[in-house]
């Protein structure tokens, strides 16, 4: 996978103007976010090795990298799912990219279902936890021969949500007057 992982990086490194620093995957509804690029290079995900078209309705399978609000930023636009028949390899393989582009920020966006009855459909939530059901039953990104090139066999999770970070959603969606929810997001294998 490291060789690929490094193919993807220098199509990539070849065509683009910033070397981002944050990475923005754009769920459902959220890819116009990046039409705000300043000096933006588009990338079609059928020109990146190891990258799939999304099958999802939205999804544009682009990556596009430029200035937001004077940071560097890679944003995935659209993303394959395991639910479409990739592997979990193939799933997280734009996320290693970003990684090897230096992207050392990850904000992931998505549309989910919930079971609060309490909410409402488009409420936005900030996940405080995860649960990732798929890998208790053995798939897990992480199965198989492990390259350490890639990292430690078990990484640590600690720290997956930056306190930064998350005290600053909360400060902008309180200065927009945006409700912003907090819950646990539990990954299932799908597509129910």
């Amino acid at each position: 996978m490291y060789d690929l992982i490094e193919q993807a990086r220098s199509v990539i490194a070849g065509r683009i103007l910033v070397q981002p620093k944050v990475g923005l995957i754009l769920g459902s509804g959220l890819g116009d976010l990046a039409d705000d690029l300043e000096q933006a290079v588009v990338i079609p995900y059928a020109d990146i090795p190891g990258f799939h078209a999304p099958k999802v309705p939205g999804h544009r399978g682009e990556l596009a990298i430029g200035l937001m609000a004077d940071q560097p930023v890679a944003a995935l636009r659209g993303r394959f799912h395991f639910y479409e028949g990739y592997s979990m390899q193939e799933v997280t393989f734009p996320v290693r990219v970003l990684k090897a582009l230096g992207c050392d920020t990850l904000i992931v966006t998505n549309a989910a279902g919930g079971l609060r009855p309490d909410w409402q459909v488009g409420d936005m939530m900030r996940i405080s936890d995860q649960i990732f059901l798929p890998g208790m039953a053995g798939y897990h990104p992480l199965r198989g021969e492990n390259d350490d090139r890639l990292g430690p066999r078990f990484p640590g999770v600690v720290g997956a949500f930056d306190h930064e970070l998350v005290s600053l959603s909360r400060e902008v969606a309180a200065a927009q007057g945006t409700t912003l929810r907090e819950g646990v997001y539990c990954m299932l294998a799908g597509p129910a």
